[in-house]
């Protein structure tokens, strides 16, 4: 066995890191039993290779297009070479597949415009559920959380905006946001000058059974994504997780994540999508504490959640995707 390339955190990022995955990768796909088919996940060099080896052996693989990695790498660094090639890496990976499946329509819509027709079959993403369930909480507490990475392309500063408008008629209640991410600096000082700093706290990445139990008892969780920013297909999948535990969600922003949350609240009590906005979201917020989630409710959002968008259930639709691959390939074979 190689060892992969980690950074100290125990994460694989960075393309000499993702190289020395994917050459050794290359050579253990190229040299093991012939697989009916294989199932691939970005980044887009990994996809490469497994193209390469994949059409030299003749074998079909499924690419898991979760994301738009070149879209990403445009925001990430400044370098026109790198976003130039890791889009012609990416759609190389994508059109070698037999199919695709991914999270939302659009990123399917995302890859139409790459020009990539490659058959596409939106599976979802799949909520944790072994982590994020529904435990009971003795009581809920007056806080709004905003968990995980934010970055520009999220837009999280407007909840800040959206709180010191929400707390003018709901006193009393806190917004945390947890785990890391841009602009801290700007939120802090912009809810020093609003007069809510004592309200607003910041805390680093917390393990997931604290984060359940935090999102068990809190009013509501939020989740935004920025107009115009160039990543709108986007899904905003931390509501996933919310959802799981029986946490409704209030989403702000463009993308497949608003009507997922509209479909959503129309079968259990999941929450709100409003446009992008201090405004809308601060009425969302007086809407949720205004007719709170109770017990009952929650039980509903979260079992829901298991039905329809846990991994297991989403486990099962990409499979389906694979055996006819595999079952397609074999009868060519």
């Amino acid at each position: 066995m190689f060892p992969v390339l980690r950074d100290k955190s125990g994460y694989v990022r960075g393309y000499l890191q993702y190289m020395s995955f994917d050459i050794p990768l290359f050579f253990r796909l190229l040299f093991t039993r012939r697989p009916d088919a294989v199932f691939v996940e970005p980044p887009p060099t990994t996809g490469a290779a497994v193209r390469i080896v994949c059409t030299l052996r003749r074998i079909p693989y499924v690419y898991d297009a979760a994301d738009i990695w070149s879209d990403a790498a445009g925001h990430a660094t400044s370098s026109g070479l790198v976003v130039k090639v890791v889009r012609e890496l990416e759609k190389f990976a994508l059109r070698g597949a037999r199919k695709l499946v991914t999270i939302s329509q659009g990123v399917v819509d995302r890859v139409r415009e790459l020009g990539v027709n490659t058959e596409a079959t939106v599976t979802g993403y799949g909520a944790d559920t072994d982590t994020f369930h529904y435990v009971a909480a003795q009581s809920i507490d007056p806080v709004f959380i905003y968990a995980g990475t934010h970055t520009e392309l999220h837009g999280a500063g407007v909840l800040v905006e959206a709180f010191a408008d929400f707390t003018k008629t709901n006193p009393g209640y806190r917004l945390q946001f947890i785990g890391n991410g841009t602009g801290q600096d700007e939120m802090r000082a912009r809810a020093s000058e609003l007069g809510i700093n004592a309200s607003v706290s910041f805390e680093p990445t917390i393990s997931t059974d604290e984060l359940r139990t935090r999102l068990a008892r809190a009013t509501a969780s939020l989740a935004t994504l920025l107009p115009g920013g160039g990543y709108e297909y986007a899904f905003t999948t931390k509501v996933y997780s919310s959802l799981a535990t029986g946490c409704p969600v209030i989403f702000a922003g463009p993308g497949p994540t608003g009507p997922f949350m509209q479909r959503a609240a129309a079968e259990v009590r999941a929450g709100f999508a409003v446009e992008y906005g201090a405004a809308k979201i601060a009425d969302a917020m007086r809407a949720i504490v205004a007719q709170p989630a109770g017990p009952n409710a929650r039980r509903s959002i979260a079992e829901w959640t298991f039905a329809e968008h846990s991994m297991r259930a989403v486990s099962e639709r990409v499979s389906d995707v694979i055996e006819s691959v595999a079952t397609r390939g074999s009868a060519h074979g």
